[in-house]
């Protein structure tokens, strides 16, 4: 039987790479629209409707919606895992971490709903797709570490251990988020004031 090569190693770049990177630039320029869409109302099709992507060359480089769904949030995610970094380099008491973070809690709530929404809509979806678990699991922990190295320098500063373990801090700010987002698509508090307040609950918890 003759093996088929694809088409980017005919190319005489290396093959495997070059497609990951095309799936990656075709990921990162769908987000907006899978965003828009959510899980239950996309389809590669309806994805390559509202795209500059023919549904051709989406089915080529992704098995099916949800393929392209998960390498969309993970890119998502990969940018923001880190957006707490600055605010924990830069503290020098654990009042002003507090406050730099809580800042930054309530403005990417506002300024990246629609992809918020879709990281839970898909996280939803591991409940009756297995295939989507692994990958969820994995940006999961990445989120928990990422909420983990504001609280550890926030004890840090605040010169006492944390109160609470690296998994339940996780899940109590979680939960802030998901709940002020809510809160925030339904109009029931569009000033974040339910989502700071818990937070400095939190806080004072830890």
């Amino acid at each position: 039987m003759t093996t088929a090569t694809h088409p980017d190693a005919r190319s005489g770049q290396r093959g495997p790479d070059k497609f990951s990177a095309r799936r990656r630039e075709l990921a990162t320029a769908t987000l907006k629209t899978l965003a828009e869409l959510g899980y239950a109302r996309t389809s590669l099709r309806e994805i390559a409707q509202n795209s500059a992507f023919s549904h051709g060359v989406l089915h080529y480089y992704f098995r099916d919606k949800l393929d392209l769904i998960a390498e969309a949030v993970r890119i998502y995610e990969d940018l923001c895992v880190t957006r707490y970094d600055e605010a924990v380099a830069s503290a020098t008491t654990a009042d002003e971490l507090r406050r730099d973070f809580s800042s930054m809690f309530v403005a990417t709530l506002r300024a990246d709903s629609s992809l918020h929404r879709l990281w839970y809509d898909l996280r939803n979806q591991t409940r009756y797709e297995e295939s989507l678990r692994d990958e969820v699991r994995e940006i999961e922990l990445r989120r928990t570490e990422m909420i983990w190295n504001v609280v550890h320098r926030f004890c840090e500063l605040r010169g006492a251990p944390a109160r609470m373990t690296r998994q339940l801090v996780y899940v109590a700010f979680d939960g802030i988020f998901q709940q002020g987002l809510d809160d925030l698509l339904n109009g029931a508090d569009p000033e974040m004031t339910g989502a700071r307040d818990l937070l400095d609950e939190v806080f004072a918890a830890l």
